[in-house]
């Protein structure tokens, strides 16, 4: 295994424990967001799942820059 091939599968299994972590707790947090503004909590979990997949998005535009 390469540095360059490490150094990228050492990231990306950052940023899915990152993301596993947090939608473990989206349920509490939108729950909890929710009591103040059924909308708010809405707008917060979309945001916290697509912020998944846009991170991914914009390694991948990283990398091919590269």
């Amino acid at each position: 295994m390469s540095p360059e091939t490490r150094s990228q599968a050492i990231a990306a299994a950052v940023i899915l424990v990152g993301a596993g972590l947090v939608i473990y707790f989206l349920p509490t947090i939108v729950l909890g967001i929710g009591e103040f503004s059924p909308a708010l909590g809405f707008i917060v979990g979309a945001a916290l799942l697509l912020g998944f997949f846009a991170i991914f998005w914009l390694r991948a535009r990283y990398q091919r820059r590269k």
